[in-house]
């Protein structure tokens, strides 16, 4: 594989290498959701490299190495030699169509010499536990799928999904990894810790919350917050929920928060809490964030590296952003320090980050440092 990663910030940090544009090639691209901003430079991407698949997503903050930029594009471009990307899927996605379109989207990439799915898509009109949900039943466990939700800073207003170069709202895209000679490697590692009591939820509809122990969820939730509550949803990111099957699971999962209702008292998440599951309210540690960041480069299995060129693709969620403020670049340098010395680092900051579980089954996530590793 040929690697090259490029920033583009009041121009390109090296020039473009135009000859990796081949049809075997990926570009993927992270970039503002301000979209006026970037366009000439998305528009000189397509025109560089026609023959390339280019994708991407808007973000809350561009991952380059490890430092955070915003309003730029970081760019990776991978020019396979014998890796075949043989699908490349774009399609519109909402809330109620999540479900079908994972199917779609395993059926389509689904073949023997599958190696790695990855996925980038809409932010914010998405149940990306029905999504993750159809996608398991479909592709075996030891292929990993892995991705991330668009952010638009911490706005929650609109979100965009690059095809071909071209930005699109209300879409997914997905592309496969075939053949014997790419690894694929991932990891994902919160950093919370948890405030209050465990709590039931005793009524919920897909990833729309209710009730919690019988009572108005959006009230409990205010109550927590104190004075933050006014500035909901955004501050909801400060304090995520952690969400286990029952009492007696140990494997957990991390929901935030997408939209408030005020009329019903309920709260949207960007994946669902089925009834009679339990949930925690988590709050930030600083120091845990970074460690944990670090943790999941930790948990890469590199005993299989030889030396090659090495793309890390690290999503991190918006609320850890907003937790670790001028700290952001520590929990990048965190990943750094774990990693290969000739690793090249990019990505984003997410709405959400798709990542197996213990079980190998792909899942949403929230407020987790995600890496993929190719």
């Amino acid at each position: 594989m040929k690697l090259e990663t490029y920033l583009y910030n009041d121009g390109w940090s090296t020039p473009l290498n135009e000859d990796l544009d081949s049809k075997n090639t990926l570009i993927i691209v992270f970039f503002s959701s301000e979209i006026e901003k970037i366009n000439t430079q998305l528009s000189e991407l397509t025109h560089k490299y026609p023959k390339s698949i280019i994708l991407g997503a808007s973000s809350s903050g561009e991952i380059f190495q490890n430092e955070l930029y915003d309003d730029t594009l970081s760019v990776s471009i991978m020019q396979f030699e014998t890796t075949q990307l043989k699908h490349f899927i774009c399609q519109e996605i909402s809330t109620s169509s999540s479900y079908d379109v994972g199917l779609n989207i395993a059926n389509t990439l689904k073949e023997d010499d599958l190696k790695g799915i990855f996925i980038l898509s809409e932010g914010l009109n998405i149940n990306g536990s029905k999504l993750t949900q159809a996608i398991s039943s479909i592709i075996p466990s030891d292929i990993p799928v892995t991705g991330g939700l668009a952010g638009d800073k911490a706005d929650f207003n609109k979100t965009w999904i690059i095809s071909k170069g071209v930005p699109h709202t209300n879409c997914i895209c997905a592309i496969g990894f075939y053949g014997e000679n790419i690894n694929f490697k991932y990891a994902s590692k919160g950093g919370w810790d948890s405030i209050g009591l465990k709590r039931v939820v005793t009524k919920s509809k897909d990833n729309i919350l209710y009730e919690l122990d019988n009572k108005p969820a959006l009230k409990i939730y205010k109550r927590y917050l104190g004075e933050k509550a006014s500035e909901l949803p955004a501050s909801g990111l400060l304090f995520p929920l952690e969400i286990k099957q029952n009492n007696n699971t140990t494997e957990s999962k991390i929901r935030t928060i997408l939209a408030v209702n005020e009329t019903d008292n309920s709260i949207t998440f960007a994946g669902d809490l089925p009834e009679g599951s339990i949930v925690t309210l988590m709050k930030a540690n600083t120091n845990r964030l970074i460690h944990g960041a670090g943790e999941a480069a930790e948990k890469l299995d590199l005993n299989s590296y030889d030396d090659e060129n090495i793309l890390c693709i690290a999503i991190s969620c918006v609320g850890r952003r907003l937790v670790l403020k001028s700290k952001t670049d520590e929990e990048l340098d965190a990943v750094l320090d774990i990693l290969p010395k000739k690793t090249k680092q990019m990505g984003f900051y997410s709405y959400g980050e798709i990542s197996p579980l213990k079980s190998g089954k792909c899942d949403l996530h929230n407020q987790t440092m995600t890496l993929t590793l190719i």
